[in-house]
């Protein structure tokens, strides 16, 4: 009996293949795109994890001065005296590179930093011969350190843009002699320990690498287009569930007056459903691994162009995307074939699917679809008034988009019913019945089209909010015409004295790195000038700020620094400095502080002046005669136009991924709508008949069948729209704000959104030409057969 029930539930899929395909290809679009963006995921941080090694102090605490000034060794020795088990840490950048050089003292590192054994563990006590210089590399990074006295030891496995070394050689590669960045704290500290002096900041054990936190908003919003883009998918196979069910009524209806238990037709229905969903999600996953392979590079030029972090090597199969690739094609599956068996728990043994009562059934539905969505309305209204943090932010998108797709059903209904009311005569009124009692076989795949339509329209109004914004920041801050860097302190001062007989404005661009709330950031110096006066984007600022930062009374901070850790003017920063002003840094994912230039000189004596921004009329010809002055780098002098397209070409790579998943996900939808059409066709044909007997062609019926589908799509799209617009005012006033630190102004581009209805429309036609071409071509035979049985 089970075989021949198994026997006769797989008839179906062979006399109708287009609903295996929709089935098979909603589940595996789901899961491509939910696994693509894990294994996108999963190789970004684990290259976080390569590069992180463990001198970030992860598991340990930290020691720090409070004024963010490097240590010294006496500082180093004095602590060892007092009893404090700390070992010194030396971080920078290789002069005249970008490579990120680490210097440790094996032989007090504590244990848990250098237990783990992976190859990224920093150097252990025997590492290194006696007087060896050695630096452990990436084998792309060798080049670095060409005419460098050191033995180079390359590791393929390291991150690139990252050495390792001992701390007296990097001393001696960064020009920093007894300098120590910071002291990482043993666990085992003996009892009886002195407090730490008030001078030094004690930090707590960082909660994972600094690269990985930072990057944690993006990852998280990856996740959240890969949630969407499997709701999408979803929507398709749960389509292709209920259209299969409705049409197997009269099977389920057999095999029950055959003796097949119910339980046992339950049992098979979900081994079937399961069948599938293990093919569509192996599928699944091999197409999500091509989708991830493309996107990398996209991924990691946006990484590095908002966090300056790296993605190492090439795309791995990782148990941790594909097993949950697997893991979604199957709730996925749960998820679309769990209305089925409920349906066929309660179904009567003797039940018909006559067009009239699923038509009343789906009304009924989506009755109860409009309710969960004023629900779910009402849940996402309490999370914007009393949630807070990333996830809250996400989870009001997610009531917004669900409870905007189960309300469509009714929305259609009811927009039918009206326009029916404004066309009289026969045709017109049996063409809005006829598209009312075709709505539920569509409403799936017009629900996919809703989520991807307002999903490109939020987040390309997001995203062009941004490049406008970011525009006009560049035009602020960006507002020398020339940017200038020396080599050495030897160079730098013989520029200045070259730039002083030019008659040149010269503002100082000097920095030194710091940690704010564990995290890392930089402070500023800058000279009291008209430039920034004129120029720098302050978003709060107490009274007076120029003049009060020009006095040494305070510092500026970036809006990032400021949401992050709820700091704004009138408050003080762990460094003591008083907050005068808090400034846009649209682009940056770090901490910034400005404070005077003679504030900064009198705080880092040590910190030397290599780069300067030039005010100047006639840039051009001052930048050939410092060309022809100096020996200059390729690099050293750039042109603010230049610095502004490379800005803006780095902000338009960082946004690549994003419109690609746009396009992936509109895809898919239009996708649902053509394989819904052709599920349907078949199903069609007793409605048209009686048509066509009295009079009508088939070339005019495919013709309304094409019209229906633009209907159908363009009341979708209308209702996109503002579904859209609430979508992009979440992404700007609250996700952007809990994920990046900064805030957006909301700007409107209705030509985009025309483009976009436009190419809805165009997905619309061409899903709905095939079976309109279908039915135009049907033999007159085979309509004539509908009469030949009892309907």
């Amino acid at each position: 009996m089970i075989r021949l029930g198994l026997a006769a539930l797989l008839s179906h899929w062979r006399r109708n293949p287009w609903q295996l395909a929709t089935l098979i290809a909603g589940l595996a679009l789901a899961t491509a795109l939910w696994s693509g963006v894990q294994a996108i995921n999963a190789e970004a941080r684990a290259s976080y994890d390569r590069a992180a090694d463990v001198v970030t102090g992860s598991g340990l605490e930290q020691i720090t001065r409070v004024d963010g000034q490097a240590l010294s060794t006496v500082e180093y020795v004095a602590l060892r005296r007092l009893g404090w088990q700390v070992s010194p840490v030396l971080e920078g950048t290789l002069p005249g590179t970008d490579l990120r050089l680490l210097g440790i003292d094996p032989l007090t590192l504590p244990q848990p930093a250098s237990s783990d054994g992976a190859p990224q563990s920093p150097l252990d006590a025997g590492a290194q011969e006696a007087g060896e210089a050695a630096v452990f590399l990436h084998p792309d990074d060798v080049g670095l350190f060409d005419g460098l006295d050191v033995t180079l030891r390359p590791q393929p496995e390291r991150a690139r843009g990252t050495a390792l070394t001992d701390i007296a050689v990097a001393h001696r590669l960064l020009d920093a002699p007894g300098q120590i960045t910071r002291l990482l704290l043993d666990p085992a500290r003996p009892v009886g320990l002195p407090p730490l002096p008030p001078e030094y900041l004690r930090s707590p054990p960082a909660q994972g690498n600094d690269v990985a936190r930072l990057t944690e908003s993006f990852h998280l919003n990856l996740t959240a287009f890969g949630l969407l883009s499997f709701a999408v998918g979803i929507f398709i196979a749960y389509g292709a569930v209920g259209l299969a069910f409705e049409q197997r009524r009269p099977v389920f209806r057999t095999l029950r007056a055959l003796g097949v238990p119910l339980r046992q037709l339950m049992v098979l229905l979900a081994a079937e459903l399961g069948v599938f969903a293990l093919l569509a999600g192996a599928f699944g996953v091999a197409l999500g691994y091509v989708i991830a392979a493309a996107l990398l590079p996209d991924v990691a030029a946006t990484l590095r162009g908002l966090y300056g972090a790296e993605i190492t090597g090439g795309l791995q199969l990782r148990p941790v995307w594909w097993l949950s690739g697997l893991g979604m094609a199957l709730a996925g599956t749960g998820l679309a074939g769990a209305a089925a068996l409920i349906k066929l728990a309660k179904l009567p043994l003797l039940s018909f699917n006559h067009p009239r009562a699923m038509s009343m059934h789906a009304t009924a539905a989506a009755r109860w679809l409009a309710l969960a969505a004023l629900g779910l309305f009402a849940a996402g209204l309490t999370l914007a008034v009393l949630g807070q943090g990333l996830f809250a932010g996400f989870g009001l998108l997610g009531c917004l988009l669900i409870g905007a797709a189960f309300l469509l059903p009714a929305a259609l209904s009811a927009g039918l019913t009206l326009a029916g009311r404004w066309h009289r005569g026969p045709l017109a009124e049996w063409f809005w019945a006829d598209s009312r009692q075709q709505l539920p076989g569509l409403s799936m795949a017009l629900m996919a089209l809703l989520l991807a339509m307002a999903a490109n329209i939020g987040v390309s109004t997001m995203v062009s909010s941004f490049r406008l914004t970011f525009t006009g920041y560049l035009d602020q801050r960006l507002a020398s015409e020339l940017y200038l860097r020396a080599e050495t302190p030897a160079q730098a001062a013989e520029m200045m004295a070259f730039l002083e007989t030019e008659q040149v404005t010269v503002l100082p661009i000097v920095w030194q790195d710091l940690r704010i709330a564990g995290l890392p950031a930089e402070i500023y110096g800058i000279r009291d000038h008209v430039t920034y006066r004129e120029n720098w984007p302050l978003l709060e600022a107490v009274p007076e700020v120029w003049d009060r930062l020009a006095a040494g009374e305070g510092a500026l901070i970036n809006e990032q620094l400021a949401r992050r850790n709820g700091l704004w003017p009138g408050d003080r920063l762990q460094t003591g400095d008083l907050i005068l002003g808090v400034y846009g840094d649209y682009g940056n994912a770090a901490g910034q502080i400005v404070i005077s230039r003679s504030a900064f000189t009198a705080r880092y004596p040590d910190v030397t002046l290599l780069r300067f921004g030039l005010r100047t009329e006639t840039p051009d010809a001052l930048a050939a005669r410092i060309e022809a002055r100096f020996d200059l780098a390729p690099d050293a002098l750039i042109n603010q136009a230049d610095l502004k397209a490379f800005s803006l070409s780095v902000f338009e790579r960082t946004f690549a991924v994003t419109a690609a998943l746009n396009a992936l996900t509109l895809s898919v939808a239009g996708l649902a709508l053509l394989i819904g059409l052709l599920t349907l066709a078949s199903l069609r044909l007793p409605q048209l008949a009686p048509v066509w007997a009295l009079g009508l062609t088939r070339r005019h019926l495919a013709g309304l069948e094409l019209l229906r589908a633009l209907c159908l799509a363009a009341m979708t799209a209308a209702l996109a729209l503002p579904l859209g617009l609430a979508l992009a005012w979440v992404l700007l006033a609250v996700v952007n704000v809990e994920a990046f630190g900064w805030r957006l102004p909301m700007y409107l581009f209705p030509l985009d959104y025309a483009r976009l209805g436009a190419l809805t429309l165009l997905a619309a036609t061409v899903a709905a030409a095939w079976p309109a071409l279908r039915l135009a071509r049907t033999p007159p035979d085979r309509l004539l057969r509908v009469f030949s049985n009892e309907r």
